[in-house]
């Protein structure tokens, strides 16, 4: 193995392009692994397809995702505040700072998605709009004059240090994001498994570190994009974040051996183990989401005529619901009658009212304590 010149004072310029040097697929620890990652991620497929509209997950499993993600940055917002910004327009525009940030990775993820299956490619532009949208800029690729590092955090044993500083100069950045996304596009030159290659091309991302800030979400959301991409999962629904930050440790560790040692299999185990991981959880919260969906809409029926599976699928599309949201799916826009009807679902103990100043909100608390498992 090849190891990589690297001085962490300065520029990380001797990266090397993608493929690594070694051979990593057949390896018989990675393929044992690859194995039982790539059958919990196919059984994740299966299970979406059972929900009556998978798009629910907009505001469920990808809600959580973009909360923990930006928690990995040490952005912290609290879920009452998250779950009132996503359930009222007016409350996300005046929602704080970190609320704010959560909601924009959620939106790039999605509009990343959308754009994806639109363009049916990963291009540079793509990778763009998702950190542009995530840090609400119309900036690029870092220049080359800025002296960004990565240094260790406050709460850390000799905080303030300098562990990693990324590739700098003319074009540099710019030829290694080149050929990382050739790496991911090129799948005749480079027929790497794509679940190795992800794990390849989220270190390489990580590495080049390509915008001033926002890489690691916009690397995260990347890993999901790509999924979606290569046929691996319908939605970018995968639930990575929370593995990582159970693990940050082994995760920023892993990481830093590639870059010290160029050592690869390490990494792509842990890489390979939290997609399985994540698999499984994904897994079980979708089957809590249904059986409490099936049981919710079967109490509901025997005590509320007016109650309907499509009002039970709105319920449960978020955590917290406001009567309009009904009133669009019965078809009513009164207060009087959305009132009632919320008095009615609040009698029934299907959703719990809870006053924000002027504002009422209604929670779905069985959904609340799924997703908080």
């Amino acid at each position: 193995m090849t190891k990589p010149k690297f001085d962490r004072n300065y520029p990380f310029n001797d990266l090397p392009f993608l493929p690594p040097s070694i051979k990593l697929d057949n390896d018989s620890d990675i393929l044992k692994k690859l194995v039982s990652a790539s059958r919990a991620l196919a059984s994740v497929n299966i299970n979406i397809m059972r929900l009556p509209n998978p798009y629910m997950l907009v505001n469920t499993i990808a809600l959580q995702e973009a909360k923990t993600s930006t928690e990995i940055e040490n952005i912290f917002t609290t879920e009452d505040e998250l779950y009132k910004a996503v359930s009222d327009s007016i409350r996300e525009e005046k929602a704080d700072v970190a609320t704010k940030e959560v909601i924009r990775y959620r939106e790039a993820l999605w509009a990343g998605y959308h754009t994806m299956k639109e363009t049916k490619t990963l291009n540079l532009q793509l990778i763009l709009s998702i950190f542009r949208q995530i840090k609400n800029t119309t900036s690029g690729i870092r220049p080359p004059q800025a002296n960004v590092v990565i240094k260790r955090g406050q709460s850390e044993l000799r905080p303030g240090e300098v562990i990693y500083t990324p590739p700098r100069g003319h074009d540099t950045v710019e030829r290694l994001m080149d050929n990382l996304i050739s790496y991911l596009n090129d799948h005749n030159k480079y027929p790497t498994d794509p679940l190795i290659k992800m794990c390849i091309a989220h270190y390489q991302f990580e590495a080049i570190h390509p915008f001033q800030d926002g890489n690691g979400r916009t690397g995260r959301i990347l890993n999901l994009i790509y999924l979606v991409h290569t046929g691996l999962l319908n939605q970018p629904v995968l639930y990575l974040s929370k593995y990582i930050i159970v693990n940050k440790s082994d995760y920023y560790y892993n990481l830093g051996t590639v870059t010290h040692l160029g050592s690869w299999k390490k990494w792509i185990l842990f890489m390979l183990d939290a997609v399985e991981n994540t698999s499984v959880l994904t897994n079980n919260l979708i089957n809590d989401i249904l059986e409490q969906m099936d049981s919710t809409l079967r109490y509901s029926r025997s005590k509320l005529k007016w109650y309907t599976k499509e009002v039970n699928e709105v319920i449960f599309s978020q955590p917290y619901i406001k009567p309009k949201v009904i009133g669009k799916v019965l078809g009513k826009s009164s207060r009087t009658t959305l009132t009632k009807l919320m008095e009615e679902l609040v009698v029934a103990k299907i959703v719990t009212p809870r006053k924000d100043g002027s504002e009422v909100y209604y929670l779905n608390e069985d959904l609340i304590r799924i997703l908080a498992g």
